[in-house]
């Protein structure tokens, strides 16, 4: 069987405080997965480590044979459009045996958008 991991991808930051709310959000993940799920890690486009290169080098090194990045950004800037896909695919090119896929930005999804009204009507008081 084999081992599927996941990276969260993010942009980083020089206050190591932004990385608070994606280390919580790989904890919730690798909670929701249980016991049997494939490695959960983060990795930071600048400012922060590890980077997306070093990120999967790892998962592939614990046993993983496919590994989803997924983009935690809200939007599909510059650095979704033009930057990752060059990362995912110097990634593909140092991993051919192994399955990288990448994940449309978190913010381009409709369930992630209700969460985000969901939160902004209770914090208006409006829910």
């Amino acid at each position: 069987m084999s081992t599927h991991g996941i990276v969260l991808f993010g942009h980083g930051a020089r206050d190591m405080r932004w990385a608070e709310p994606f280390e919580r959000l790989a904890i919730k993940l690798r909670a929701m997965q249980g016991p049997d799920g494939g490695p959960v890690s983060l990795a930071f486009l600048e400012l922060m480590t590890p980077d997306l290169p070093t990120a999967i080098a790892r998962h592939i090194a614990h046993g993983c044979q496919a590994v989803t990045v997924v983009p935690v950004f809200f939007g599909q800037g510059g650095h979704v459009r033009r930057d990752l896909p060059a990362l995912i695919e110097k990634c593909r090119a140092a991993h051919p045996g192994v399955e990288i896929r990448c994940a449309t930005a978190v913010g381009e999804d409709d369930a992630v958008l209700d969460a985000v009204a969901a939160y902004c009507l209770r914090e208006s008081g409006r829910e």
